[in-house]
Parts: structure tokens; sequence; C-alpha cells
């Protein structure tokens, strides 16, 4: 471990931690924008404590798009996504044009697609990637599918070298989709070793399981979102520590928040990368460095 430094104790800390840094700013891969009826439809879903939540859990940036789009440009955000998921059939290909058109209106939100097992799914996440998509996102616990279904097979072989993402269940929700999760993705990488991933979360709860992962598969990343705080979705193992420094330091471990649907401010998540003491170049790659790569950001002018 090397010298830790404060991260910042308030949102208005964030732009002089990341400056602090000698970063442009910062870049979160895991942040979430909807169209309104569906945004507001998972809010409700968080007020009631549902069963994939388990606990209260009061969204601290419950604001108009407009002002959760400020707030990530006034605190130095210079890239983030809008990650967004079905939980039924029918619905992804329109929230991939939803999201197309989000992204050419908001030019620091990297383009975000999403898919789920149906039979026409290929085709329209090859016209999302052609369209200009970055990341898909997929939410194994809310589609209540296994990514290893045959409906999917040509889809994670349609672009192995763009980012996909998956969601986790915390500790308190622990459902058996999530306690199979790793052993599940794992078959599909297994069968895709290309593809490129990011696990959201950490893959909490079981981190380790996808530590193992990214030892195994080059293309396999690791969102930060929620781990490292306070609220406690899941202990992080402390003899991986040196495994999450090195894959820090090697681009595979990457900022990322869980934006507006946070229970806490968002500089939190930075004080909790801050107080684990593994240096400022490690900061740098998971804040800006690993995140700028994978997802082709330039640095502002």
């Amino acid at each position: 471990m090397t010298e830790s430094r404060s991260g910042p104790r308030s949102d208005a800390g964030i732009a002089g931690f990341w400056r602090e840094l000698g970063l442009p700013g910062l870049i979160d891969v895991h942040t979430h924008f909807m169209p309104p009826r569906l945004m507001s439809a998972v809010w409700d879903y968080f007020d009631e404590a549902g069963p994939l939540i388990g606990t209260e859990w009061p969204i601290r940036y419950r604001h108009s798009e407009d002002e959760r789009v400020a707030f990530l440009r006034d605190h130095g955000v210079r890239a983030f996504t809008s990650l967004l998921y079905p939980h039924r059939p029918g619905m992804a290909e329109s929230l991939n044009e939803w999201a197309a058109g989000f992204a050419a209106r908001i030019p620091e939100c990297v383009q975000t697609g999403t898919f789920y097992p149906e039979p026409n799914a290929v085709e329209y996440v090859r016209r999302a990637i052609d369209s200009g998509t970055r990341v898909f996102k997929v939410h194994l616990q809310v589609g209540g599918f296994d990514p290893r279904v045959p409906e999917l097979d040509d889809v994670w072989g349609a672009s192995p070298t763009r980012a996909s993402s998956r969601s986790s269940t915390p500790d308190r929700a622990r459902s058996p989709t999530a306690s199979r999760a790793r052993a599940r993705f794992g078959d599909v990488l297994a069968r895709h070793p290309r593809l490129t991933t990011i696990v959201a979360h950490m893959g909490a709860p079981e981190c380790d399981g996808f530590i193992v992962l990214a030892d195994r598969y080059d293309g396999v990343h690791l969102d930060t979102t929620m781990v490292f705080t306070d609220f406690g979705l899941s202990e992080f193992p402390a003899a991986l520590m040196p495994r999450l420094r090195e894959l820090g330091l090697a681009g595979r471990v990457l900022f990322g928040t869980d934006f507006p649907n946070i229970p806490y401010e968002y500089a939190h998540q930075l004080e909790g990368l801050a107080r684990l003491g593994l240096g400022d170049d490690w900061l740098r790659a998971v804040c800006w460095d690993g995140p700028a790569k994978l997802l082709g950001v330039q640095a502002p002018a």
C-alpha cells in the first residue's frame, strides 16, 4: 500500500480532487439516463425497496434530466453513460433509439444500448453498433434471464471489441440468479473470450469470482460502483487489494457511481476510492486513464 490521499468530503470538493491529481476531469462508466417514464418507474421501485433492493434507498439526485446533466458537467465529469435496460421483450430496440437521440443531444454521453433475449436481438444490436453505440448495458437480475440462452449467443459475438456491462445484486438482496452470476457469465466468456466486458459493482457480492475472470480474460474490466463506500453494498476482500491495485494500474478497474440512483453524495464514491491508499497513479488510472482508453475519450482542449 502507498500513502493515502484524502478524498472529497462533499460534492463541492470534486473538482479540487481531480485537479490535484493532474487530471482533465473524470469519466464515469456507470450513470443512468432513461426515458422519463422509465426513470420514474425505476425510482418508484427504489422507493418501495423492491426485492432487488431490499433496504431503504433514497435517491439522492432525483432531479430533472437537464439538472442531472448539468451536475455532471459542473463537477468535471467529461464523459458518462446512459445505462438503460429492458425488463421484458419488445423494449430494447426503442430504448436504443432513445439512447442514440440522448447521446446526439449530449456530447459527453457515450452512446449506450441494451438488449434482451428475443429472436431479433442480434439484428437490432448490429444496427445499434452501426449507429455508434459503444456500450451495451445488460441487467441480468432485472431482465430475469440467463446470459447463456441461445438467443444471445450471436449477440455476445456481434462485436467483441465493444464494451458490455452487467449488474449484480447486493448481499442483502442476494438471489439465486445473483449467486450463480459469475459462473453463468464465465460460460459466456468461455465461448466469447474476446468479449470486452465491464462488470458492474466489482461483481459484488462475488468480487473474488469476478477477479478470477479478470485474471483469465483480458477483456474483463470491473467498475467501482457503490463498492468501497459506507453504504455497505458489499465488502471487498482485503486479501485481493494487491490484485485490485494491479488491475487498476493496468486500466482494468473503472470509476463508476450509479448516479443518480445513489443514497449519498456523488463525492463519497471518490472518497471511498481515495481512502484505499492505493496511490495517486492508481486513482488516475481508475478515474481517467483506464476508461478513456477503453471508451476512446479524449481530454478536453
